[in-house]
């Protein structure tokens, strides 16, 4: 933390919190050894009404990297994993993990040629999936060429984990049913497949375990948002670091239930959520996917405590016409990230259940936070404070040079959560990265400013702005404004060109189905009266829905870029 700041800072950290954390100097393998040997019988899974205990997950774990070893698995290999949430996911990783390999998560929503630029780009031999995304899979597999093509398909039904899973007597939505109980195994053509259960029948013992905390366990790809995805390095220290310290952030305990409904192939989740829990030693209770009256239950029967997720799914828990029917009492965190909260939204939160939404600021590149809010302290609307073992600075994008206070920056990060550099890409990685003072920042692509008390606010993605003849509007801006109209739901700025201005402000918005009677005339006469003139849209078009990523996040591009 740089000094302009650092007395605010004393001020507002956490007063149960060190400012900087020395995390264990072991692996992620060891959180999940250390926690089954403290709690064996205990819970560490819970996926709809079936548990697996910590004993069982350290031993399924062992059997699935056995048959990774047969498989040819060596150390330093890449191991595709791509699922939605389930037991398996948390297996697969772990086992790979305890196969000295690599993990590659996938975004289960990617296609064919999505698909196809992650097994080139990792050279990986072996994937990991569930059967209703194989066959597309198998197919990006066979589209490919001999040398780069994957050689092993393991394939799971959700429904494998555990025998007696009975979603039928849960809410779950019927939409769900084919893909949880699709047990259907695809041609591999080129790839040779096998079935979940017949490699957890193996009885091969797992290879020597190389306790190496610097060595490279996980490769999670970006967003892609400005090219091909690329592949993010990191070893088991630099998501060692933010989950040890997230799970401290949050106030975890052993006998926390973390509801894992935040995709897990996202860091956000895979780090703050799956790799914190085990941690802890509490309890992962898993869903698949979002499903308001599925979570709701979830939180009241199991009894969950605490909960990360993107502010989308608590604006839909709320607006849900059945929550009078569920005891939400239980809960004792909730937070995330991903986008702003509406502060309408948060204030009903916190006048229904007492609870305040606790913002936090993160990038695949840096193992998720960078930023959290003060538990005791939040601002909303804002990223929080820089985190635990944390350095943040604000740099002029032109220049590189520190930027004033009060001056809005780019935010460059430097901390033991911090990637190495990308995956086969020496030119992103130079580039992405400036030397301080001697020290080395990451420079996120973010535009943020901090105020007089330490936090920190992002502005936007320094080429999301807009010039309306020479003024700077910046769309975060906008839409956190159009989200306090009472008849908005969702709604996303971007960039218009305009023959005179050179560019105008164009608002898509998604109405409160309530809320059918709102025009694009009365929304422009609104903001007329709540922003600047220059930043009024001047086009506003109505939509069903926006376009999301995986992690749940607008994508802002594919509005603007049809």
């Amino acid at each position: 933390m740089t000094t302009s700041n650092s007395g605010a800072l004393n001020q507002f950290w956490p007063p149960q919190l060190s400012k900087a954390l020395r995390p264990p100097s072991t692996t992620l393998w060891d959180n999940l050894v250390t926690s089954a040997r403290r709690y064996p019988d205990k819970a560490a899974l819970r996926f709809f009404d079936s548990t697996l205990s910590y004993r069982r997950l350290q031993q399924q774990c062992e059997t699935l990297a056995g048959w990774l070893s047969d498989a040819g698995i060596t150390p330093g290999d890449r191991v595709l994993v791509m699922m939605q949430n389930c037991p398996q996911l948390v297996i697969a990783h772990y086992a790979i993990m305890r196969a000295n390999a690599v993990v590659v998560p996938i975004n289960p929503m990617s296609r064919t040629s999505e698909l196809s630029h992650y097994i080139r780009d990792t050279g990986a031999r072996v994937a990991i999936c569930s059967a209703e995304l194989a066959r597309e899979l198998a197919g990006a597999n066979n589209a490919m060429s001999g040398e780069s093509r994957l050689q092993k398909l393991l394939v799971t039904s959700y429904a494998d984990t555990f025998n007696d899973m009975h979603a039928d007597e849960l809410p779950v939505p019927e939409e769900w049913r084919s893909w949880l109980y699709d047990h259907q195994l695809p041609d591999g053509g080129h790839a040779t497949v096998t079935p979940w259960l017949e490699a957890m029948d193996s009885q091969l013992p797992p290879p020597e375990l190389i306790n190496d905390p610097d060595v490279t366990c996980l490769l999670p790809y970006t967003s892609g948002t400005t090219g091909a995805p690329k592949g993010c390095i990191h070893p088991h220290s630099s998501i060692m670091h933010n989950s040890v310290a997230i799970w401290h952030w949050i106030n975890g305990d052993p006998e926390s239930l973390m509801l894992a409904v935040l995709p897990l192939f996202h860091i956000t989740g895979l780090v703050c959520v799956m790799h914190g829990t085990i941690f802890g030693g509490a309890t992962l209770v898993i869903m698949p996917r979002w499903d308001r009256d599925l979570a709701s239950h979830l939180i009241e029967k199991t009894g969950i405590s605490h909960w990360l997720c993107i502010p989308t799914m608590v604006v839909d828990l709320l607006a849900s016409p059945n929550l009078h029917n569920y005891d939400l009492s239980g809960l004792a965190f909730v937070g995330g990230g991903g986008a702003a909260m509406p502060e309408a939204v948060a204030e009903k939160l916190k006048a229904a259940y007492g609870l305040e939404f606790v913002e936090g600021y993160g990038l695949t590149e840096t193992s998720g936070p960078t930023h959290m809010n003060p538990l005791h302290r939040p601002k909303l609307q804002c990223l929080g404070i820089p985190f635990m073992s944390t350095d943040v600075i604000l740099l002029d994008p032109a220049t590189r040079k520190e930027c004033g206070e009060g001056e809005p920056g780019e935010i460059a990060i430097s901390g033991p959560q911090v990637f190495q550099g990308y995956w086969n890409n020496d030119a992103a990685t130079n580039e992405s990265f400036v030397s301080i003072r001697g020290k080395k920042y990451f420079l996120t692509g973010d535009m943020g400013r901090r105020d007089e008390d330490g936090y920190f606010y992002i502005t936007d993605r320094i080429k999301r702005m807009i010039n309306v003849s020479g003024y700077k509007v910046w769309p975060a801006e906008v839409e956190s404004l159009l989200f306090s109209h009472p008849d908005i739901q969702e709604a996303c700025v971007v960039a218009s060109k305009d023959d005179y201005r050179g560019e105008t402000v164009r608002a898509v918005v998604v109405r409160r189905p309530s809320s059918s009677g709102l025009d694009a005339d009365s929304l422009i006469e609104w903001c007329r009266k709540h922003m600047a003139a220059y930043k009024v849209p001047r086009i506003v078009d109505f939509v069903e829905a926006l376009p999301k990523n995986g992690s749940g996040k607008i994508m802002w591009r594919k509005v603007q870029d049809p």
